[in-house]
């Protein structure tokens, strides 16, 4: 009888805890998948412009370039590497062929390759020494193959799409793990065209029969994420400037687009609260006005403050930041573009080096069915994967977080757990000031990351309140730095 009694009050401790076992949030809307969770915790990384353009001055070649000029006397795919690694960017991306067609692996597909080129005496790969660099330090790398071709003959008509899956097929297959496969959506014009030299114009929406080189690159990486103005798995912020909108879905609905398609720069740039695909945006800029290198841009790199702007437009606004560093003739990221990434880093790194809200005591006004796993000691643990949250018809709160002495604070970063979806509309930030709650910032959208800088003040108190969200809200992270 004693070991049934112990036994019957194990198992009404078990049924009762089974009672007050508060069920989690459901996901609402679109999701990220697993490879675009991993996306996003890229945040940055680098772009490489580099073909017969770097030797000609052009920003667009005609197609017509010898591949004899395509000469870099001092490559190196280890400086570039190295570069981009000690300035804190996750990988690169490779313009392995821009719209001139000039290929910087010896394809074998087409006679326009490093193959009829001095470097290397012909036997160079470009995409093999860069490939292999990134495996070496621990980088991403991906490729961009131009889908428009201003030097084959046969672009425009049903052959080129075989020799451009052909050449896609390639890269995917001799490079190792591709992680990102840029789709540009420049496409139709003039050009050289083997001889041609007329204007070819090819109707975007259909040409290319995207679906089916998708299902090439599903097949032969399928842990690679896929850019273009109309995703599939990740879209143009709409600009080459630095930017996306203050207000940024991630969610969009793509049935209505299309690489190419014009006067849709505005929708790309905010997303679409709603939209029935999560296609996060990527923002592409040069550290230079071009996106190849000229020397006489050598004095126009954006300086280290500038980049940060760019970093907190980008990355700050929950998107990802592609930042372009062309090599120069010598096939070197040159030394202007080197001095301004290091202070760079140096600047990111002593602005956001230390979260004053590390560890810090959090409350809030409401959590999820009282329970201590969606309490607000989930924003300030450094743990992604705890959250606070709110009963599902609660679709505001606040967040408070005491820095247990007054602090001189600049910035505010907030994360949403957006893998049950994006939720948040709008909320602001208040600081504790003269006793009494000061606002200090206020936004939209959160995403993946938000950083709301603020003028400097002294308060030992923040508070975050989520104003309007689309269902309950999920905060996974609050910095303060």
């Amino acid at each position: 009888m004693k070991n049934l009694s112990v036994l019957s009050i194990s198992m009404l401790l078990l049924f009762s805890a089974c009672q007050t076992e508060v069920a989690p949030p459901v996901a609402v809307g679109p999701v990220p998948n697993e490879n675009q969770l991993a996306w996003h915790e890229r945040e940055q990384y680098a772009f490489i412009h580099f073909t017969t353009n770097t030797f000609t001055g052009l920003e667009w070649g005609y197609g017509d370039e010898s591949p004899s000029i395509f000469n870099p006397t001092a490559f190196d795919a280890e400086q570039w590497v190295t570069v981009i690694k000690e300035a804190g960017l996750k990988g690169l991306i490779l313009t392995c062929k821009h719209h001139d067609g000039f290929c910087l692996w010896p394809s074998a597909y087409t006679e326009h390759s490093v193959k009829h080129s001095p470097f290397r005496d012909g036997k160079g790969d470009v995409v093999k020494e860069v490939s292999d660099a990134c495996r070496k330090h621990g980088l991403f790398f991906g490729v961009y193959l131009s889908p428009w071709d201003r030097n084959f003959a046969q672009y425009a008509t049903p052959e080129y799409i075989t020799y451009y899956r052909n050449q896609l097929t390639e890269l995917l297959s001799h490079y190792g793990e591709v992680s990102e496969v840029w789709f540009d959506g420049a496409n139709g014009g003039n050009g050289y065209y083997g001889g041609a030299r007329e204007n070819r114009n090819i109707d975007n929406r259909t040409y290319y029969d995207w679906p089916n080189t998708h299902a090439i690159v599903r097949k032969l990486a399928p842990r690679a994420m896929m850019f273009s103005d109309a995703g599939p798995d990740i879209r143009w912020c709409g600009n080459e400037s630095g930017f996306v909108g203050e207000t940024n879905w991630c969610t969009l609905s793509v049935d209505t687009l299309h690489p190419g398609k014009s006067t849709i720069d505005g929708l790309l740039n905010s997303g679409t609260e709603g939209g029935t695909s999560w296609v996060p945006a990527e923002v592409d800029v040069s550290i230079r006005p071009g996106w190849f290198y000229h020397e006489t841009e050598d004095e126009r790199v954006r300086t280290p403050e500038n980049l940060l702007k760019l970093y907190l437009e980008s990355v700050g606004r929950g998107s990802n930041l592609l930042l372009n560093l062309p090599p120069d003739q010598r096939g070197l990221i040159h030394e202007n573009d080197v001095k301004a990434l290091r202070e760079w880093k140096q600047l990111l790194d002593a602005t956001f080096s230390n979260n004053l809200a590390a560890g810090a005591k959090a409350s809030a006004d409401t959590y999820r069915g009282k329970s201590k796993q969606y309490a607000a000691a989930g924003v300030t643990d450094g743990n992604e994967e705890t959250y606070w949250a709110t009963d599902d018809q609660v679709q505001s709160g606040r967040l408070e977080i005491d820095l247990g002495a007054p602090q001189t604070i600049r910035y505010v970063l907030v994360r949403e757990y957006i893998r049950l979806g994006q939720r948040v509309r709008q909320f602001n930030v208040e600081a504790w000031k003269d006793n009494a709650w000061v606002e200090i910032a206020a936004g939209t959208t959160v995403g993946h990351k938000r950083i709301l800088p603020v003028e400097a003040i002294e308060t030992s108190k923040i508070r975050v309140n989520i104003t309007d969200a689309g269902a309950c809200p999920l905060i996974s992270t609050v910095e303060v730095y």
